[in-house]
């Protein structure tokens, strides 16, 4: 009795295992992207920027930004660099990307965050923010590619 449990404790780990590396595995680096940003807000603000997304061949693309935050107060200037994943074309950058955090930045400091849009593809930013700034709620920022 005692040794079928181990057999099923163990086939369940291996299982686990298993669908780790599927998820895992499913994200794949597709490039990079640098962005500039300003944000505003009292309650309800807005996000307005440009951006660069450069892929894995050299080829680079411009794109802007236009978000909208609940529950923040204060200004921000805000310079980000990331890792873009599940890219599978170009065109799927553009969409409305979700993030849900909490964080303050007063004066400049760093921060970190993750986003993903209605096509699967995410984006991992490493951000400098100047200004005074704190945000409560979730953030939306709709991508959108730049013509030429």
């Amino acid at each position: 009795m005692i040794r079928w449990r181990y057999k099923r404790l163990g086939l369940g780990l291996m299982c686990l295992l298993f669908l780790t590396t599927i998820a895992v595995a499913r994200d794949v680096p597709s490039g990079t992207v640098s962005l500039s940003a300003r944000s505003m807000a009292a309650g309800v603000g807005a996000q307005w920027g440009d951006g660069i997304l450069t892929l894995h061949n050299g080829k680079t693309y411009r794109f802007a930004i236009q978000g909208l935050e609940v529950g923040g107060v204060g200004f921000a200037d805000l310079h980000a660099q990331g890792t873009v994943y599940n890219l599978r074309r170009v065109s799927d950058l553009d969409g409305l990307y979700v993030a849900g955090d909490a964080n303050v930045a007063v004066g400049s400091g760093p921060g970190t965050q993750t986003m993903r849009n209605e096509h699967g593809v995410v984006i991992n930013l490493s951000s400098e923010q100047q200004g005074v700034k704190l945000t409560l709620g979730g953030q939306g920022v709709r991508i959108t590619l730049k013509n030429g």
